[in-house]
């Protein structure tokens, strides 16, 4: 126990000491004042704007900033699910994959163009290298450089007085990744080939095993794709193998940029559980720190560009305070274990735990603390990415990275939109202290009145009806309950998990539900499209909002907004605002399993 937390207090001081740098470079580079030792790369990014036909010098109203965005995104989509349904007459394709279903094309281009990474397919056995490095590994890019441009623009709608713009959304993506994505994806690829993770065009390797075994597997259809009945639950069948195809590939680019921008999609099925992908302790801590190293270091780049450091480390705090909370919750479930073993007979301990705690379906190299703050990490930044699977996890140990994501992914959160849906969750509180005083709220020097409030309640409610919503339909309908492995409050747990995951932009899951279905593509997809969408645009509306005011100076009457009680404040409001949405479902699937399980001794 005592070195899990020597662990885990490691993580956390070396990542604080990295995003206060971090946070500064960005600062500067957004505005504008690109630090001496990367000025040489000022050609490519001009180049880049000469290729565009964009002015850098252009200042965009919030709708044009929003339309260029969607624009943007949806060109992206169009190139994913293009790749997908072609690679089979496309080059690097040395496995020989068939093209994705149409379903399964849709959901991948909408998952990776949304910074979702929601992945229904086993990425070695579907997907070729082109597929994986032109399509799936350029958008971990481009949907990571979106969300933290529409911070940017956030930001600047506190900082500019009577603006009709919030910045141009060209410069901001191409500054978000010529001058960060890429020199630290570079940076972490290159120590991630040094520890192991696999970095080739050669073709997988076939290898003879010891002896043969015997599996079950999914029955594939003339199309090359896995079959399912009349109720849409998948075929089997089974067959002796005698061999093992070892899957290789370009991994370890695709690896450090879904991790740094907070994407998730694993190159290979198992994803960071993969020895290829994630070989050794150092390789684990590395791609551990750089999931939250971008969102934890926006908020010192919020705190320098506002010019006002504890608006930012008061941001950063009430991040942390609750992910340390969430993550000893989690790591003490794990820890404790299945008290069903005792009663079995199969634990010779005399306490009612479970010897060594839980460690089905985590690596032992990682053990509990690892796996458990991976767990937490991936779903406090919409990550999604697993060095263990979550569906193993206890009763109360799933429910953390589940109530992670429904609190709108913004402990941290995603590259950028982690930031700015916790900025959201600000304005709210500020709103509810305006209340108690009647006075009109201010943040960060700006009047928060009925157009910003209306588009905060529209970016806090849309995710939260996405999720519970499409839990229900998935519930109700017999095509969504076939995917389902488990029966009772576990099975009802792996639906809410999914929908929760797509509906708030994760990609993380429960992987006894089987997703890749032409209703779960499709019911996930649409859930993505709209928990970024509809985020993105009330938020850039905001930004417009607010650009165009005038700033109020501080009174007697201001709420302090970098202070320990406006954390606590903010923390509440989170939570709050989480535990209302969505404790009536977490009860009918993690609480009511935690208590049969307990019950049950």
């Amino acid at each position: 126990m005592s070195n899990a937390w020597m662990q885990f207090g490691l993580y956390a001081l070396v990542l604080t000491l990295l995003a206060w740098p971090l946070g500064r470079h960005m600062a500067q580079v957004f505005e504008g004042n690109v630090p001496v030792f990367m000025r040489w790369l000022r050609p490519l990014e001009r180049g880049i704007y000469r290729l565009g036909g964009v002015s850098e010098d252009e200042n965009m109203s919030w709708q044009r900033y929003a339309l260029a965005c969607l624009l943007f995104n949806f060109l992206g989509l169009l190139v994913v699910y293009a790749l997908a349904r072609l690679q089979a007459v496309l080059p690097l394709n040395p496995a020989a994959m068939v093209g994705t279903t149409p379903d399964l094309a849709f959901n991948t281009a909408i998952s990776f163009a949304t910074n979702t990474n929601w992945q229904a397919y086993g990425g070695e056995t579907t997907m070729s290298y082109l597929t994986q490095m032109l399509g799936l590994g350029v958008q971990n890019f481009l949907s990571a450089a979106v969300g933290i441009s529409v911070l940017i623009a956030l930001l600047r709608g506190f900082i500019l007085r009577e603006s009709r713009g919030i910045g141009n959304f060209w410069v901001d993506a191409v500054r978000s990744t010529v001058y960060v994505l890429m020199p630290l994806s570079i940076l972490l690829a290159v120590t991630l080939v040094g520890q192991g993770v696999v970095q080739t065009f050669a073709p997988y390797h076939e290898t003879q095993l010891v002896q043969p075994v015997e599996i079950s597997q999914p029955k594939l259809g003339a199309d090359g794709q896995p079959m399912t009945d009349a109720s849409g639950a998948p075929v089997t069948e089974q067959v002796t193998v005698t061999t093992q195809t070892i899957a290789v590939g370009p991994a370890a680019s695709q690896v450090a940029i879904k991790q740094l921008g907070t994407n998730g999609g694993g190159f290979f099925n198992v994803n960071s559980a993969h020895p290829l992908e994630n070989p050794t302790p150092l390789s684990n801590f590395l791609e551990l720190l750089a999931i939250l190293l971008i969102p934890a270091a926006l908020c010192f780049t919020a705190g320098m560009m506002l010019k006002d450091g504890r608006q930012g480390r008061a941001l950063f705090a009430s991040m942390a305070v609750v992910f340390v909370a969430l993550l000893a919750v989690c790591f003490t479930a794990e820890q404790a274990g299945n008290p069903l073993f005792a009663k079995m007979g199969l634990d010779v301990q005399a306490s009612d735990v479970q010897a060594g705690g839980n460690m089905e379906g985590k690596e032992t190299r990682f053990g509990i603390a690892n796996s458990t703050l991976w767990a937490t990490a991936t779903t406090a930044a919409s990550n999604g990415s697993v060095n263990a699977m979550h569906d193993s996890f206890t009763p109360l140990g799933g429910l953390v990275p589940m109530w992670l994501m429904q609190l709108g992914e913004v402990i941290f959160g995603g590259a950028g939109s982690g930031l700015y849906g916790m900025i959201v969750f600000a304005l709210v509180a500020v709103f509810v202290a305006g209340l108690m005083i009647g006075r009109t709220p201010e943040y960060l020097g700006k009047k928060i009145e009925a157009f910003e409030m209306k588009m905060v309640a529209i970016a806090v409610l849309v995710p939260c009806i996405t999720v519970l919503a499409g839990t229900a339909i998935a519930v109700v309908l017999d095509v969504g309950r076939a995917g389902v492995a488990n029966p009772g409050a576990h099975g009802f747990s792996e639906i809410l998990y999914a929908v929760s995951s797509a509906g708030n932009n994760n990609g993380s899951a429960f992987a006894g539900l089987s997703a890749n279905t032409p209703f779960y593509n499709t019911l996930l997809g649409f859930a993505m499209l709209l928990s970024r969408y509809w985020l993105i645009v009330p938020v850039l509306a905001i930004a417009g909002s607010l650009a165009a005011k005038q700033r109020v100076p501080e009174t007697a009457g201001t709420l302090p907004t970098h202070t320990p009680l406006f954390v606590v404040l903010l923390v509440g409001t989170v939570i709050i605002v989480g535990a209302l949405s969505f404790l009536p479902a977490l009860a009918l699937g993690p609480i009511v399993e935690h208590l049969q399980m307990w019950a049950a001794r």
